[in-house]
């Protein structure tokens, strides 16, 4: 594998054409994403646009470092989610959307793809990192998923930070649960005990006004080692009732990383529809009957499209190619590698 079949990935990222040149395979590579959805350039303004640049970048540096430093896939993938997790900007961690109920549940999931062992958390309500919680259960229990207060718990329990529920507060998600339970005509509950008051954040970007995102993170590495891991943290869907949960945590779904298939995956999309098509599963199984990570990820994501959800995918391949895969206007991404510099994007069509 070349550059030139790097480069041909970042094509679908970036627009950018693919060179006339070759070098060595990358040692190591990285994606992430920040989410799906209808993200357009009217609907983003230049303020918003460069603030989730800075963010995906942010991220991007803090999976980077550790693969250039010779860490493992896993350790790029978390650290790169808890910057997210810990950005008021994505759905996911201190930035979640609340439920009707007016909480924040939070969802996570990572992959080793050398031994296919699994973590996954749903409804975290006080562990400061989702992701490290369902890392701590793929390592450190018996288990592969654990949910609601028994999560929390476990992850208490291993030494995970415990946040107040405050923590997650943001003014610009809360507006967003008021804007949504009155469209469907349904109480919107008191603010939460420790909010801060209306008004107090109004440094962070606003919201943009037209867009429909579906809010996840994730990540997906290659490491020095040939090691591949797969991770995706989320706060769900705003406005979520009866403890739903999504795609995220359910391996096979939001999230898989296997080496003997040659892939990993993050999802970011309708969730249930994500859940029904086994996407990120089902990429692997494309690729491992020798499909590229492009088309195999773009065919995936089509089907899921013909099921009626919306969506977008991140893949690595075994050689360090990235992929990036949507039937949406945007996706927040980008990548990096050993030898290609770090690019990030936000709309499908964008070109550099």
């Amino acid at each position: 594998m070349n550059r030139t079949a790097f480069v041909s990935a970042l094509a679908a990222l970036s627009g950018l054409a693919t060179p006339a040149f070759a070098q060595e395979a990358p040692r190591w590579s990285f994606a992430i994403h920040g989410g799906a959805g209808v993200i357009e350039r009217a609907s983003l303004t230049p303020d918003q646009d460069a603030a989730y640049r800075v963010a995906l970048t942010r991220a991007l540096e803090a999976g980077a470092a550790v693969l250039r430093n010779g860490g493992g896939a896993l350790d790029a993938v978390q650290a790169a989610i808890e910057v997210m997790e810990d950005d008021p900007l994505f759905n996911a961690g201190r930035g979640a959307v609340f439920t009707a109920a007016g909480r924040n549940e939070l969802d996570a999931a990572v992959m080793d793809g050398t031994d296919l062992t699994a973590g996954a958390v749903a409804g975290l309500t006080r562990t400061r990192h989702p992701i490290a919680a369902a890392r701590a259960v793929m390592e450190r229990s018996p288990h592969v998923m654990l949910i609601g207060e028994g999560a929390d718990a476990f992850a208490a329990s291993v030494g995970l930070e415990q946040v107040d529920l405050s923590w997650f507060f943001t003014e610009r998600r809360w507006q967003g649960l008021e804007r949504t339970l009155r469209e469907r005509g349904d109480p919107i509950p008191e603010r939460p005990q420790g909010a801060p008051a209306p008004g107090a954040m109004a440094g962070l970007p606003a919201p943009p006004l037209n867009e429909r995102k579906f809010g996840t993170v994730g990540a997906v590495a290659l490491d020095a080692e040939g090691r591949l891991a797969a991770g995706t943290s989320t706060g769900g869907t705003t406005g979520k009732r009866w403890g739903r949960v999504g795609d995220v945590p359910v391996i096979g779904a939001g999230t898989y990383a296997s080496n003997r298939d040659g892939c990993a995956v993050s999802a970011t999309g309708d969730g249930e529809y994500y859940i029904r098509a086994s996407v990120a599963r089902d990429i692997c199984a494309r690729i491992a009957a020798g499909a590229t990570a492009q088309d195999a990820g773009q065919a995936e994501v089509d089907d899921a499209k013909s099921l009626g959800g919306f969506g977008g995918v991140i893949v690595m391949d075994r050689d360090g190619r990235p992929a990036f895969a949507m039937t949406t206007s945007g996706m927040y991404r980008g990548a990096v590698s050993s030898n290609a510099d770090a690019e990030v994007a936000i709309y499908a069509d964008e070109a550099r």
